[in-house]
């Protein structure tokens, strides 16, 4: 009797032990949970954009627009060069046109047909060419690169012949676009520090224009490049293609960039590079440069900048670009592993990684709509080796996401609004502004805070003055449009 006493009294303490441990536990879970969360709370109150914020952020952009472009000088800090001087297209154009488009280690060979402004770009060819290791490390291989490309473009033309009459007698033009690639480590590509030249040397494109032609001369290839730009100049010409209220055209992918229609007479005479029968210039604006007290930076801003290679600079396009979105989401997760256990006891090593966040693995856990949100677990598993999570801290994951990716849109949404203000067309005339990039076109929810923001900013009476479009005819296709009016125009 006494032994089953003893075993019962036993018993009873090692249940009430596992109850002590069991409370104990559940109440470190939910200190641990209330810190998390006042950590949520607080980054979430510095990363706030208020509409009189984002009107403060739309004011400076457009008030340094006006003083860098007043100043007359290239290079400032929105290096502002006039970098095209042609007529951008009517949406008259049609018949079939080539481009390249110059991406960092390859370049893309793109062939269209153009029916007018009321049609959509048909008989779309695209072929990717790799740029072999040699070229791309020589310091002198731009005659190399040239060369390449007029041979493939050679071959390329060959096998997609066509007969084109509406370009008849006509010098063929070809459009030709560079593509900023965009790194977390200093520039390894003697290709890429030249094109990087490009924003604020124009030297660079005309001499890459007299290389060019020399070489599609020696390959006997029946075209001829006029200018190099910008690619986003070339979603410029894209959109002013199907409308003539296009005025803007902003690239929205791992890096970002905007360009803008200028009026002449608002340029001064040492920019003034057109001819004399045009009216306005397309201006590119490296907005990633711009920087402002009025910016909603946090601790997370301020060390990825510190570590960034380029600390101080492109302030701007570490907020909003899909290069640096799903790196700050990482570094917020990390912080909440080391101060509050999100994870477990034990940080996990692959969240120290840094970028090992990708923007589109960012995108599909904030826009997961599953009941215990399997997509988040998933890609935290797959990501970061992470197969502990509950369903409580996936939500939090997602929030995170949610609070990055709408501060990034809505300053993308001031930014937009600041151009339109400088131009002078918020009140009295519509303006629409193309957007390009995979950012814009896969990520629904930040797309949707940009158009909500516009018109939060603007108001029902105003906010329809301002159209946002998607870039017509995918990667590659703005150097088609270019090719399309510089041919009609018959550039010299």
């Amino acid at each position: 009797m006494k032994r089953h006493v003893v075993i019962v009294a036993a018993a009873a303490a090692a249940v009430a032990g596992l109850g002590l441990l069991l409370r104990q536990w559940r109440r470190r879970s939910e200190q641990r949970l209330t810190q998390g969360q006042r950590i949520l709370r607080e980054f979430a109150r510095r990363c706030a954009t208020p509409t009189e914020k984002l009107w403060n952020i739309a004011n400076e952009l457009a008030s340094d627009l006006e003083a860098e472009l007043s100043s007359g000088e290239r290079g400032g800090n929105l290096r502002m060069p006039v970098c095209y001087l042609a007529p951008l297209p009517t949406g008259e154009e049609k018949g079939t046109y080539y481009g390249i488009n110059l991406r960092g280690t390859n370049f893309l060979i793109v062939r269209a047909k153009l029916e007018g402004k009321n049609e959509a770009v048909t008989d779309v060819k695209r072929q990717e060419i790799a740029i072999p290791t040699d070229i791309l490390s020589s310091a002198d291989s731009t005659r190399e690169l040239c060369d390449l490309i007029a041979l493939e473009l050679a071959k390329f033309v060959s096998l997609n012949n066509e007969t084109d009459s509406d370009i008849g007698a006509r010098e063929r033009m070809l459009g030709f676009t560079v593509s900023f690639p965009v790194e977390q480590a200093p520039a390894t590509s003697a290709i890429d520090s030249k094109w990087k030249r490009l924003s604020v040397d124009d030297t660079v494109g005309k001499e890459f224009s007299t290389e060019m032609n020399q070489a599609l001369r020696k390959h006997s290839v029946d075209m001829r490049v006029f200018a190099v730009v910008n690619d986003t100049i070339g979603h410029l010409a894209g959109g002013r293609y199907y409308s003539k209220e296009c005025v803007a055209a902003v690239s929205l992918g791992m890096g970002t960039d905007v360009a803008y229609i200028e009026s002449l007479q608002n340029i001064p005479n040492q920019l003034k590079e057109s001819s004399e029968s045009a009216e306005t210039q397309a201006i590119n604006m490296q907005w990633g440069n711009f920087s402002s007290s009025h910016l909603p930076l946090t601790e997370y801003d301020s060390s990825l900048d510190a570590e960034s290679i380029d600390p101080g600079h492109r302030i701007f396009e570490k907020l909003i670009s899909g290069m640096y979105l799903g790196e700050l989401v990482r570094r917020i997760l990390l912080k909440m592993a080391d101060e509050t256990a999100l994870f477990g006891d034990s940080v996990p090593p692959k969240l120290a990684t840094p970028y090992l966040l990708r923007s589109p693995d960012m995108a599909a856990m904030h826009q997961d709509t599953s009941e215990n949100y399997e997509v988040v677990e998933e890609k935290l598993n797959k990501i970061f080796e992470i197969s502990n999570s509950t369903p409580m801290v996936r939500e939090i994951v997602t929030d995170i996401c949610d609070i990055v990716a709408e501060r990034g849109a809505r300053l993308v949404g001031a930014g937009i609004v600041g151009i339109v203000k400088k131009m002078g067309r918020i009140a009295s005339r519509k303006s629409v502004i193309t957007i390009d990039g995979g950012l814009y076109e896969h990520y629904r929810i930040y797309r949707n805070y940009i158009h909500s923001t516009i018109w939060e900013m603007l108001g029902s009476d105003l906010s329809d003055n301002v159209i946002i479009e998607h870039s017509h005819g995918g990667s590659g296709a703005g150097s088609i449009f270019l090719a399309a009016s510089q041919t009609a125009n018959g550039n010299s």
